[in-house]
């Protein structure tokens, strides 16, 4: 009797602190694809990815009667290592911890001897893992599209970026291979077209050409004003527990930055917690979640004057993607590659395009996806009920993975729109949705109207 009740109390422990049960599958569709449900999610942008399939209120399976005949997938590179800058900051911390700190005790002692050996910029070895699992969901979910066809595949340059779509490639192709048992001979799909990540060359996949924009320091303005609010109670804390250096607001968030960069690299399916969590509460994750959604939405979706208008060229790619017709489009996008169709062909029917969070989040807003969704307040954390559906986890973690598909069906006459951003089905502002939050075409391409005019590019160059 005293081992059973042991063995609950275990169980329940393991289950609230969202650490993983003995044998329990992690990164599957059973297992939400996170080991840490519960705390995963409050990592804003640096989240591994989780499905969301059981938060949307309509189901993302195709309905009986209709079957999908394209699809555009969007998606972010894998889990990666901090930037070449931010190792730098997080290396000194670690180096003044050990060198000047007096007392390292309970759950500080493990930075005794903590070896700090991030690279930087690319991808984990979970996030070639997360991304080969992508292109495994890819083909999986778009299985009777894909056994005849293979993605038309873009990317912007960054190898991280390049990096995820071969492992995305990688996964697609193995499954169609084992799927297609007596057709070995079909070809992998490629990268098809590279963009170019810089100020002079137009790439609809990343942001860089909007002068305006780039020079805007307003999301670091409210961040740092949030950070003013919720991270002095914590200082105060980890200032006690790290005698003999001054630990600053900006050291705060960097250790709590620290619990997901060393998650995503410990092992290579993410399934060890880092020690650095555990120096936070939950409410302080759900803290800094918000203050990563702040930066997101005050720096590249609508809490930004020119956030959306960065997405301005996708949505017309997309738009032409759907309707067969030409680019028509005068912000980022190229229209050399756009013209010709070997590098933008409008006969496909499935796309893959591969980019960054702050390339994903100015698209979604331009698309309208969070419409619902009021300025967010930059002193109280509101709940993902009180945004809408919208945070930084939620919308871009690592491996984002959202699909526009248009789909026929024997009950209407018009092909229909939907969108998912990470297996939860997004009900379609601008457009008379119906119940499964879906749109005619000719509704939802003319619900985008703020891509089709050009929005507010021009003040880009005010």
């Amino acid at each position: 009797m005293a081992m059973i009740s042991f063995l609950l109390t275990f169980v329940l422990l393991a289950r609230a602190q969202g650490n993983p049960l003995p044998n329990q599958s992690c990164n599957t569709v059973e297992g939400g694809y996170t080991c840490f449900p519960q705390l995963a999610p409050e990592w804003g942008q640096y989240a591994p990815f989780f499905s969301l399939a059981s938060e949307s209120s309509i189901s993302p399976e195709t309905t009986e009667g209709c079957h999908v005949t394209l699809v555009q997938a969007l998606s972010r590179h894998g889990a990666r290592y901090p930037t070449a800058s931010k190792n730098k900051v997080y290396k000194t911390l670690i180096n003044n911890i050990q060198a000047n700190a007096t007392s390292l005790k309970r759950d500080y002692a493990f930075l005794k001897t903590y070896n700090y050996t991030f690279g930087s910029d690319d991808l984990t070895n979970y996030g070639e893992f997360e991304m080969y699992q992508a292109g495994i969901a890819f083909y999986n979910r778009y299985e009777k599209l894909a056994r005849d066809n293979v993605p038309f595949i873009r990317s912007s340059s960054s190898e991280r970026v390049v990096a995820s779509s071969e492992r995305f490639i990688a996964g697609f192709h193995a499954t169609k291979q084992k799927d297609n048992l007596s057709d070995k001979s079909q070809s992998a799909p490629i990268v098809n077209v590279i963009l170019e990540e810089s100020s002079t060359f137009n790439n609809t996949l990343n942001h860089g050409v909007c002068p305006k924009f780039e020079s805007s320091d307003l999301a670091d303005n409210v961040q740092d004003g949030f950070a003013n609010i919720f991270v002095p109670a914590i200082q105060k804390r980890v200032q006690h527990n790290l005698p003999g250096i001054t630990i600053s607001t900006d050291d705060v968030i960097s250790l709590m930055d620290l619990c997901t960069f060393d998650t995503v690299y410990q092992t290579d399916n993410a399934s060890k917690l880092s020690p650095f969590c555990n120096l936070f509460t939950h409410s302080e994750w759900v803290q800094y979640n918000y203050y990563q959604t702040l930066g997101k939405y005050y720096g590249y979706g609508a809490g930004s004057p020119l956030g959306p208008a960065q997405g301005i060229g996708f949505v017309n790619e997309l738009i032409a993607r759907l309707t067969h017709t030409p680019v028509q489009d005068h912000t980022s996008t190229n229209s050399t590659l756009d013209s010709n169709s070997a590098t933008f062909p409008l006969n496909a029917t499935l796309y893959a395009d591969f980019s960054h969070d702050n390339g994903l989040t100015p698209i979604f807003f331009a698309l309208g996806l969070y419409n619902g969704t009021k300025p967010l307040s930059k002193t109280e954390v509101e709940s993902i009920s009180q945004t809408d559906g919208y945070s930084a986890a939620w919308s871009v973690p690592y491996a984002a993975r959202s699909y526009v598909e248009l789909m026929t069906c024997t009950y209407d006459e018009q092909p229909l729109v939907r969108i998912l951003v990470n297996e939860r089905v997004i009900p379609l502002h601008g457009c008379k949705a119906d119940s499964l939050g879906r749109c005619t075409l000719r509704e939802f391409v003319d619900g985008l109207s703020f891509a089709r005019s050009g929005g507010n590019w021009a003040s880009c160059f005010e």
